[in-house]
């Protein structure tokens, strides 16, 4: 009698997923698709003294960060320890390094503003932004992100914290963690400017 059953539940079980496997279609389904690795690539924002060119950046090291003016604590903690990692290199070596800061809040943050802001921390970093498709676009295109977490006056932002390391030839090379020690980015620096040498 025990076997009896037995056979029966697994008939009963094997139909159930011949079953499943033949109708069954959740609505939710997952992709199997492997999001692609973010390739960088060249654009032009808006900034105080004009257009800014990452195409015009060719030989130096870039350093992007993705962020706003009115951050709290991400923004000024990245650019404070970009700040010291600038000031640890050589004359030579910091001219061949160049630092933007993208704002992903245009509609607050004015091109003179940003200006101010950025040359807060050091003067080898532009400020620059532009439309809220030009930013997104170029936010993608990186592999950050931001959203409004409010959508009154006072929102703030939540938005990647990482850094984004370009190199001589404009080919995104690698991210700095937020948090990364000035002297372990320093080191960093100094390693893709010396790559070729």
């Amino acid at each position: 009698m025990k076997r009896v059953a037995l056979i029966g539940l697994i008939l009963l079980l094997a139909a159930a997923l011949v079953w499943l496997g033949i109708y069954w279609q959740p609505e939710d389904t997952v992709s199997s698709e492997i999001a692609p690795v973010p390739q960088g690539g060249d654009f032009v924002l808006a900034s105080a003294d004009g257009p800014v060119k990452l195409a015009a950046m060719r030989g130096k090291v870039v350093v992007l960060f993705f962020g706003y003016t009115t951050c709290p604590d991400v923004c000024p903690t990245s650019l404070g320890m970009l700040s010291m990692a600038l000031n640890g290199l050589s004359e030579g070596e910091v001219e061949q390094v160049q630092g933007i800061f993208v704002s992903v809040d245009p509609g607050r943050d004015s091109l003179e503003h940003l200006q101010k802001y950025v040359k807060y921390f050091h003067p080898q970093i532009h400020g620059v932004t532009g439309t809220p498709e030009q930013v997104l676009a170029v936010t993608e295109m990186y592999g950050a992100a931001y959203h409004k977490s409010l959508q009154d006056e006072s929102y703030l932002i939540d938005h990647t914290a990482d850094l984004y390391l370009v190199d001589q030839a404009g080919k995104l090379h690698s991210r700095i963690r937020h948090g990364t020690p000035a002297d372990e980015m320093m080191r960093q620096l100094r390693q893709l400017l010396n790559r070729d040498r």
